[in-house]
């Protein structure tokens, strides 16, 4: 299939979304509540934190708030863009309602993780982004247009890590029975992505979570090009991480898909 058709392919499923969520309006408000009053539960615990110190492994109120909006970024363009689709593969793969996926004329990876989109989460990018702009107008940085254009490529290769890192984790119901217990660690592995990475000192957490499972500097290295600028290193560091990670998921998913039986046969 070429690349057009596939764009297609993905303009009809965003229809698809809007048709699907405007038909439930009532749900589609009250989750973007849910989601906006758990963000701001975030902010809040930053604002509570900074009533009682200046600062927190040296980054200041605002600078931390900056790294919770780009933390927020990531999380609700994971969400909004692939959550759910990933998360029912388990479900379609135990069922044997995988077997519409093979059915169709297209990369199977495409049509499992793009079938449908969250516009609750989208919704909330608008507030994560406007934190992050109201945080440097605190902080009175102005970036310029190369930082901003690397931020948003950083946080491209932030989105592909968290894929990767759900979609290996699902992965795995090829070869187990269920993995909602796997898949639920995805949310506690993004708690550190809210860390500074200058507060994580042990060198355990350091060496797992900052080298191995990168989910400390997926925030941190697109926030810190906002606030410090661009260094060739941490983009070089962020866009290798996300070419491994990636190719990895997708050599297990590719593993398990050739080991797939009909659940439906």
């Amino acid at each position: 299939m070429k690349l057009a058709n596939y764009i297609r392919l993905w303009f009809a499923c965003v229809r698809y979304s809007v048709v699907r969520s405007m038909m439930f309006r009532l749900d589609f408000i009250m989750w973007s509540i849910v989601e906006f009053l758990w963000m701001g539960v975030n902010v809040a615990l930053v604002a509570v934190i900074y009533e009682h110190t200046d600062s927190v492994a040296g980054w200041s109120k605002y600078q931390m708030m900056l790294l919770i909006g780009t933390s927020m970024i990531i999380q609700r363009l994971m969400m909004g863009f692939f959550w759910s689709n990933v998360f029912e593969l388990g479900r379609n793969v135990r069922s044997g309602n995988f077997d519409f996926f093979l059915a169709q004329p297209g990369n199977v990876l495409f049509m499992v993780s793009t079938r449908k989109l969250d516009l609750d989460s989208l919704a909330n990018v608008v507030i994560a982004i406007g934190l992050v702009i109201y945080s440097l107008h605190q902080l009175h940085v102005t970036p310029g247009v190369l930082q901003i254009v690397a931020y948003v490529l950083l946080l491209a290769c932030s989105l592909t890590i968290s894929y990767s890192l759900i979609l290996l984790a699902v992965s795995l119901t090829f070869w187990i029975i269920k993995t909602e217990g796997i898949e639920g660690s995805y949310f506690s592995l993004t708690e550190f992505s809210r860390l500074p990475r200058q507060a994580v000192k042990s060198v355990i957490i350091n060496v797992a979570f900052v080298y191995v499972v990168p989910v400390v500097v997926i925030s941190n290295i697109p926030a810190s090009t906002l606030l410090h600028g661009i260094t060739l290193q941490n983009v070089l560091w962020l866009a290798g991480a996300a070419a491994c990670w990636f190719s990895l998921a997708v050599f297990v998913f590719n593993r398990g898909l050739r080991r797939y039986a009909s659940a439906s046969s």
